[in-house]
């Protein structure tokens, strides 16, 4: 192995260039900070997932702020309708586009469009003259954090050479698993679930695609999201037994399965690709922060995929963390002092853990036969089909429109 002394410094260095770590650097590119972004990954394998995510009314105007709306959206789905079902029980919860008196309801967006959007955006950050330089490094991973008083040292390592960078602030988009999160002895509480989710997508020839379509069943829910092209994003919770033999049936009887639980709701069906599974778990970091070091998305939580609300939390984590950072800077206050870094803290957490628990009790209410719980989740989808004030309150929960806005300056 290659040693170096090669050292650079920054003001900001994000470990993790998915969706939210690059979302967080696009909320920054023009604050006047400088910015690394550490990335595990070549660029070509960081976008190539085969995932599609559900993203929020509150995600979308955090890309419109950040310029980037008007080209996601030709390459996205946008869904009008939200229809909300409990295995076989006849009434059915509707919301309408008209409820919220938006466009849509929600929009969902392949990894691939997403990432390709935000990378391409901070090239052309990268580039540009009068531009705050954000420097990629891909192929990269931190191998040790040492702080510093005034700032982190981290040691980098990419095809056998070891590099130090000094840097203000590093901030951990590095998934559930975070190896940063680890380092800093950050330690975390929650569990995991009896589940696991299984993913693929679908094309139908019904003559709509707009709508989405969330239905619980005894064993787990599952999410039915609208692509471009008939297609649509299937998220399948069951017991992990059960999710892995759904990936063991042949093409044939798995459509029939999957027929069978949809109730005949799609014609002509085919399946794109292959299907993918994941176990699930709920997590929360006991804090999101600490000198130097800020947690944003799988980093500092996850939730149950159940109302596809995971992505969207970390979203929003970054665009709270940039409007922190740059209100910092602008006072001129150092934005890796451990008071600055709470503020983000505050707002961020308290927000994060009501979705979780929503989500865990969505999760638990729904996935089980014990009959007085069904019972009482059956008056509650009779609840919400009745009274619109109960039915608007769980949609802006739903959409990301209940708490704080993130608000901050780009360009």
């Amino acid at each position: 192995m290659v040693e170096t002394a090669l050292a650079w410094d920054c003001d900001l260095a994000i470990v993790g260039g998915g969706i939210v770590g690059a979302t967080l650097a696009a909320a920054l590119k023009d604050s006047g900070l400088r910015i690394t972004i550490i990335e595990a990954q070549s660029p070509t394998a960081l976008a190539q997932r085969q995932r599609a995510y559900a993203l929020s009314l509150r995600s979308q105007e955090i890309f419109t702020q950040l310029g980037l709306w008007s080209q996601m959206l030709p390459q996205i789905a946008a869904f009008q309708n939200i229809r909300l079902s409990d295995a076989d029980y006849g009434r059915t919860v509707a919301f309408e586009q008209g409820d919220l008196d938006r466009p849509a309801l929600g929009y969902v967006g392949e990894h691939r469009v997403l990432v390709e959007t935000l990378q391409g955006d901070l090239a052309q950050s990268t580039t540009a003259q009068l531009s705050p330089l954000v420097d990629w490094q891909y192929n990269t991973t931190v191998i040790a954090t040492t702080p510093r008083g005034d700032h982190t040292e981290l040691v980098l390592e990419s095809e056998g050479t070891r590099q130090t960078l000094k840097t203000r602030l590093v901030v951990g988009a590095d998934g559930a698993r975070s190896p940063l999160r680890q380092q800093a002895g950050i330690k975390t509480k929650g569990w995991k679930y009896w589940q696991s989710c299984v993913t693929f997508t679908i094309r139908h020839q019904n003559p709509d695609n707009n709508t989405a379509y969330e239905r619980f069943w005894y064993d787990g829910p599952m999410g039915v999201l609208p692509l471009p092209g008939n297609r649509c994003q299937i998220v399948w919770t069951a017991p992990h037994a059960q999710a892995q033999a759904l990936l063991a049936l042949d093409e044939a009887t798995f459509i029939e399965r999957f027929q069978a639980r949809t109730q005949g709701l799609f014609t002509g069906l085919e399946l794109m690709g292959d299907r993918l599974a994941f176990p699930v778990q709920l997590m929360q970091s006991d804090r999101y922060v600490q000198a130097r070091l800020a947690l944003i998305g799988d980093a500092a939580h996850c939730c149950h995929p159940v109302g596809g609300q995971g992505l969207n939390l970390g979203i929003r984590d970054a665009a709270a963390l940039a409007e922190i950072l740059h209100n910092a800077q602008s006072a001129g206050e150092d934005i890796g002092d451990l008071a600055v870094l709470r503020r983000y803290e505050r707002w961020r957490r308290g927000e994060n853990s009501v979705i979780l628990a929503f989500t865990d009790f969505l999760n638990r209410c729904f996935s089980n036969r014990f009959w007085p719980l069904v019972m009482i989740r059956r008056l509650g989808l009779w609840g919400l089909f009745l009274l619109r004030p109960l039915r608007l309150l769980a949609l802006r929960l739903m959409t990301g429109l209940l708490g704080r806005t993130p608000r901050f300056k780009v360009g």
